[in-house]
């Protein structure tokens, strides 16, 4: 399962955002999503989750919670939309 994690304090990186998911089980990636051209964090990322069971124990669990200040924004992530040239 893909979760999208938005409103991550600006200081978090990807081992942090991985910390904060592995109590519900098995995280494949965490990635935070930073500017190409400062490397600064953008302020969200995404956790690829072994099983939806438990992306979605973590989404319920997660969503509205405070980190560092800041009420995380969880939920399953969209998939990306195909790139059409007309």
């Amino acid at each position: 399962m893909n979760i999208y994690v938005g409103n991550l304090p600006y200081s978090t990186g990807d081992k942090e955002l991985e910390e904060i998911f592995t109590v519900y089980g098995e995280v494949k990636s965490a990635k935070v999503i930073s500017d190409r051209e400062t490397g600064r964090s953008k302020g969200f990322g995404f956790i690829e989750m072994d099983g939806d069971e438990e992306g979605m124990k973590a989404i319920e669990e997660l969503e509205g919670s405070e980190v560092d200040g800041r009420n995380l924004r969880v939920n399953e992530a969209k998939p990306k939309k195909e790139f059409t040239r007309n």
